[in-house]
């Protein structure tokens, strides 16, 4: 170039999977993978939900519980698993400990309403 002008060189990246990629593509695609991972579970827990049939095949004590108490029950189980994917896809792209402190929070709190809803009904 005559000019005293240069253009600088734009230097071509691999995406996501390259050394500096971006925290929010790993955070979707850690996302995307733990999905697919909890896709089955989370099909089950919405096929339990809605076919009062289900509650038949648990023995026991669940036998007695109310029809209404099981759907909601396992509608909760169906949402917690349907949130796992986001939170470790946002755990991922922040990466910080307060974001850590925030998931184990959110995970206790589900996992605890779980127990207490599932010893009511």
């Amino acid at each position: 170039m005559a000019s005293g002008k240069q253009q600088p060189e734009t230097e071509l990246r691999g995406g996501v999977l390259a050394g500096n990629g971006s925290p929010v593509l790993w955070g979707w695609l850690i996302g995307l993978v733990v999905f697919a991972f909890v896709a089955v579970p989370i099909s089950i827990a919405v096929r339990f939900a809605t076919h009062p049939a289900t509650q038949e095949l648990f023995g026991g004590r669940l036998e007695e519980a109310s029809s209404g108490g099981y759907s909601a029950f396992w509608w909760i189980v169906a949402i917690f698993l349907f949130a796992v994917p986001v939170l470790i896809g946002w755990g991922v792209a922040k990466l910080s400990g307060r974001t850590l402190a925030i998931i184990v929070g959110i995970l206790a709190l589900f996992f605890i309403a779980i127990l207490v809803f599932g010893q009511l009904f």
